[in-house]
């Protein structure tokens, strides 16, 4: 009678739960030990005659761990929305009262951000309404910081824009001789640069963003905020315009 009970409940049950039933009938112990391995032994042929529930149970899982990782990602990006969208020290491209606003954690010797970094210029020029707050996250080596800080001490000279572009357009290996030869090619007056590298704010806001994709789970480049989603690695550029009239739409309502 308990047996046949027991295979009743075992059709009843969610398929996620089935590999945990086995575990818990070992723990009971008002089970005889001759009904804990009858117990083991059906749940073992239910899996074996069903065993599509192995992959069920693994998606079932895999996707409660998605949503609790994107519900995270939600709740740390409206803890620090200042430090994301409104940090002075981030450099802001495209339109600056734009409708929609786009972050980037980016490292200029990362290829997937360079190979994406045509199609987003694209964007924002046909789009006309998107605000690009870009982060520098250095996350490739020495020669991804020294290009960080070369970048952001071109804000002393105005030039941050065509430097930026420059850099990412590159493809070779980016080290300290090439990011210098590309800020001259860019209109850096290269000896200003180098001292304004050493302007402590720079450092800082480096080791900020650092701390704010800490935060926000960001392991890798690139990585992208659109309203209130976190994206992390590369895309089409059709899912980011698809991303952008999203936020657009979530904002009108």
């Amino acid at each position: 009678m308990f047996l046949r009970s027991f295979a009743a409940l075992l059709v009843a049950l969610p398929l996620a739960a089935l590999p945990l039933v086995s575990a818990q009938a070992q723990e009971d112990q008002s089970l005889t030990p001759k009904q804990q391995e009858a117990v083991k032994k059906l749940v073992h042929d239910y899996i074996m005659d069903n065993p599509s529930i192995i992959s069920d149970a693994i998606e079932a899982l895999r996707e409660k761990e998605q949503l609790a990782a994107e519900n995270d990602a939600k709740k740390a990006i409206a803890d620090r929305s200042r430090d994301i969208f409104d940090d002075p020290n981030s450099p802001v491209l495209g339109n600056p009262k734009g409708d929609v606003t786009i972050v980037e954690f980016f490292d200029y010797r990362c290829p997937y951000c360079k190979a994406m970094n045509d199609g987003l210029f694209q964007t924002l020029k046909s789009d006309g309404k998107i605000k690009l707050v870009l982060k520098d996250l250095p996350v490739l080596g020495p020669d991804s910081v020294f290009a960080a800080r070369a970048a952001l001490a071109a804000h002393h000279q105005k030039r941050y824009e065509a430097f930026h572009r420059d850099m990412m357009a590159f493809k070779g290996q980016l080290d300290d001789k090439v990011v210098m030869k590309l800020a001259a090619e860019s209109g850096l007056n290269v000896d200003t640069l180098k001292k304004d590298m050493d302007d402590p704010a720079i450092n800082k806001a480096i080791n900020d963003n650092l701390q704010l994709a800490h935060a926000l789970g960001v392991n890798g480049t690139p990585a992208f905020i659109i309203g209130d989603q976190l994206i992390p690695g590369a895309m089409p550029i059709p899912a980011l315009k698809q991303l952008v009239e999203q936020a657009r739409k979530a904002k009108a309502n």
